[in-house]
């Protein structure tokens, strides 16, 4: 019973967090989460759950979902949130390229149609990319910021940190901690320093410092396939042609890039899916063919490319990888640092936020600009669609990536979700008086 008192959560605190990047990014940005709900959500296992929606209902073919909200339920401002609401707050999340050709209000429910079946879209709008923002409050204006349904509201932001406070009136029950402060745009070094001083809870590890976090004995929470890391290819001039593209497939060196750059910490794949969750990546070869890619291009002499990336240094570290395994083939191909307007490759590292394979890989195909129609369940089926895509040779995969966190002791209850990122909202903090005063309660 001693142990149990010392373990139970406490309410109170406030959450220090550090991260690289920007907290509102999409998608992964750790604050949307926080502040922003879905209509549906993920359990651990890939489940489709309720949220903001308590129920959805297809018609017999799934060109037509009837979806009903939660009553009851408000944003942080107080505004009520309503089918008007939510219909315009995923027209402006999702303006083009959605699953589905309409969203509107009819009464107390949504109504999603498409010309196309959508049999997955209950998983697909548990997505970071469908989160419902107030777009006009209760007095029609446009609200100050971001403002939610979630577990926290925005308080401001100063001096490089996000400032959140715990919402009283959230739908789910108010969260343990009283507040969670981000700080952005921190060097994952001085957030790994902040951490051991105890500036810091929560850290970021990226996939190639994750074996050294171990070294370091960080306590580390890590999504083992959290991110796709693809090569986007254009269609367009010299790469219109396919086997130039194939070319580009066969001349990457996928296990250079794990061994060398991500330090072994990510799953080869050519395949859109990982092996654990189909159990036929094995009919994607992944081992590098210099020599077939040197025969598809032939004689051709492709004009200068150029191959962006955004990120972090790995991201680019893997890009320059590329452009030279490129250029080993043929192509006049060099790697830029962050954006380029009209590049003909990207880098990117695109979620994997379902644990149902249709809805995953659906999923990864938008997060492409790729319009895919909905995917059946049948194994057959979800194969057909994957290889398809795959040997259009405009999105190639490389590798599945971990998402990982660093947390400090007094963190309790801290898990991440299928797509890596961590449910702050059920954390909570030691709370050192009230453990020390339950440890000696008598039962």
């Amino acid at each position: 019973m001693g142990a149990w008192s010392r373990t139970r959560p406490h309410y109170g605190g406030a959450l220090h967090v550090e991260i690289e990047g920007d907290a509102w990014q999409r998608p992964g940005g750790l604050a949307r989460r926080l502040v922003l709900d879905g209509l549906t959500r993920l359990d651990e296992h890939g489940g489709v759950r309720p949220a903001l929606a308590v129920e959805w209902k297809p018609d017999g073919d799934f060109h037509r979902w009837q979806v009903k909200l939660r009553p009851g339920v408000h944003f942080t401002d107080g505004t009520a949130l309503t089918s008007i609401a939510v219909a315009g707050a995923l027209n402006v999340a999702c303006p083009q390229n959605c699953p589905w050709n309409t969203v509107r209000a009819v009464g107390s429910q949504v109504v999603f149609t498409s010309d196309a079946p959508m049999p997955n879209l209950p998983a697909l709008l548990a997505g970071d990319e469908f989160l419902i923002a107030l777009t006009i409050n209760s007095d029609g204006k446009t609200p100050v910021g971001v403002v939610g349904t979630g577990a926290f509201a925005v308080n401001g932001f100063a001096d490089g940190v996000l400032t959140l406070t715990a919402n009283d009136g959230c739908w789910q029950g108010r969260p343990f901690l009283d507040s969670v402060a981000i700080r952005v745009h921190r060097a994952v070094h001085d957030q790994w320093l902040d951490l051991g001083v105890g500036r810091a809870d929560l850290v970021e590890v990226p996939a190639e410092q994750l074996r050294q976090a171990q070294q370091q004995r960080l306590t580390v929470e890590s999504a083992p396939a959290a991110w796709l890391l693809a090569l986007q290819v254009t269609d367009a001039g010299a790469l219109g042609n396919p086997l130039l593209r194939q070319a580009i497939a066969l001349a990457v060196d996928r296990s250079a890039l794990e061994n060398v750059i991500f330090q072994r910490q990510g799953e080869v794949t050519a395949s859109l899916l990982p092996a654990a969750m189909t159990g036929y990546a094995f009919l994607f070869p992944a081992d590098r063919n210099l020599n077939k890619a040197l025969e598809l291009r032939g004689g051709l002499t492709p004009p200068p490319m150029t191959l962006a990336t955004g990120g972090d240094g790995a991201m680019q570290l893997a890009a320059q990888r590329i452009a030279l395994n490129l250029r080993e083939a043929g192509f006049n191909v060099q790697a830029a640092n962050g954006g380029a307007q009209h590049a003909e490759m990207t880098l990117k590292r695109i979620p994997l936020e379902s644990g149902e394979p249709q809805a995953a890989l659906e999923g990864i195909l938008r997060s492409a600009g790729m319009a895919v129609p909905g995917i059946d369940a049948a194994p057959a089926e979800l194969y057909r669609v994957e290889r398809e895509a795959v040997d259009r040779h405009t999105l190639i995969p490389l590798l599945y990536l971990p998402r990982s966190f660093a947390v400090s002791g007094r963190v309790r209850d801290l898990r991440l979700g299928g797509d890596g990122t961590p449910d702050i909202a059920d954390a909570s903090l030691q709370d050192s008086a009230g453990a020390a005063a339950g440890a000696g309660a008598a039962p």
